[in-house]
């Protein structure tokens, strides 16, 4: 069965599916995590919207005046932007979306250099890692939560990126997967959603001749049609939610079918 295009695909909300929770999702001036951050204002929630740009974050807000959205502007590696998250969202997180992200440049291991590497992880690893630990607590004390990770084809292959975004996002697998392990008894779901091509602001060029002609042929015979961040919102909003009630420690692969060839 072929994936529906973004033409034919159309957003379908669950009314009240966030009603009285307060969900922290990052990125949420563009892309992905904007998506995400509409989507469940419009169900109901209380989002807390971090991101970068205040920029992006007022024009959010100010396009959408009756939703419930708490911007968050600052870096999230930073303690004290993870801090003012905290602080926005008061005494209960019932869920957490980690979007945010950015990418290498398809570089292999003999190639990379430290300052490519470390702003990867920086973001990629140490802020999801930081922001998931501010937040654990206060699931801990509610007895419930949820915590969404964005990872990547590039999670699960190592034929979607080069070596410094291949290997932060197999970090994200394993910070999900070990956290389910160690909170699931304690009433905390921890999954990650693993998206294929998907229309966003993140732009990925080659910068080694080695990684374009090694990953350039294996991309482009199997790549599917990119999606739309709202089409990928609702893989990730449906594991934030209840409805994913059962789910713990899973990656689920919302990429159109990559992963399967």
């Amino acid at each position: 069965m072929t994936p529906l295009s973004t033409e034919q695909w159309q957003e379908t909300m669950t009314s009240g599916r966030f009603d009285g929770k307060t969900v922290i999702v990052t990125d949420a001036g563009s892309g992905i995590g904007r998506a995400t951050a509409l989507r469940v204002a419009k169900e109901g929630g209380r989002v807390i919207a971090a991101d970068i740009s205040k920029d992006r974050l007022d024009a959010l807000v100010g396009e959408n005046a009756g939703l419930n959205l708490v911007p968050v502007p600052g870096d999230i590696a930073t303690e004290e932007t993870i801090a003012a998250i905290i602080t926005a969202a008061g005494r209960r997180v019932d869920a957490l979306a980690n979007v945010a992200g950015i990418m290498d440049n398809f570089t292999p291991v003999h190639e990379v250099d430290d300052e490519l590497w470390e702003r990867v992880f920086r973001i990629n690893v140490t802020a999801t890692m930081r922001l998931t630990r501010a937040v654990v607590p206060l699931m801990l004390q509610a007895g419930a939560g949820s915590v969404l990770n964005v990872a990547s084809e590039a999670g699960l292959r190592g034929s979607a990126a080069g070596v410094a975004y291949t290997a932060s996002k197999h970090a994200v697998v394993g910070l999900t997967k070990n956290s389910a392990v160690m909170y699931g008894p304690l009433g905390l779901r921890f999954n990650a959603v693993a998206p294929g091509p998907t229309i966003t602001n993140i732009v990925a060029q080659f910068g080694s001749q080695l990684g374009a002609e090694r990953l350039g042929p294996l991309m482009k015979a199997n790549i599917p049609t990119p999606v739309s961040a709202p089409q990928m919102a609702a893989s990730i909003t449906f594991l934030l939610s209840d409805d994913a009630t059962n789910i713990n420690g899973a990656i689920l692969a919302s990429d159109g079918g990559w992963s399967a060839v």
